[in-house]
């Protein structure tokens, strides 16, 4: 699986999770050079609190457009520290 924001492959595996219909890709699979942490938070009751990264491909900056679990409640353990895509990130 590839996640492309801007023509840009930001993220590729092969051991996506998914999860609520959302690929969770392993943290270690991120390009990190476009990504930095947002401020943004919130709360699932079943999986924790998400904290957000935004992503900058060339001038393109894609605010709080991907989400992370740094410490999972124990039902979404698998997918911790993993990291999904949304507004405007294409994932095929």
């Amino acid at each position: 699986m590839k996640a492309i924001y801007n023509n840009v492959v930001i993220a590729e595996s092969s051991e996506t999770l998914v999860v609520e219909g959302n690929h969770y890709f392993p943290a270690e699979s991120l390009k990190r050079e476009f990504f930095s942490e947002s401020s943004q938070r919130s709360h699932c009751p079943w999986k924790g609190e998400a904290h957000y990264l935004s992503i900058k491909v060339g001038e393109a900056l894609n605010e709080s457009a991907a989400w992370y679990y740094p410490q999972a409640l124990p039902k979404a353990k698998n997918i911790e520290g993993a990291v999904a895509f949304w507004k405007g990130v294409r994932v095929e």
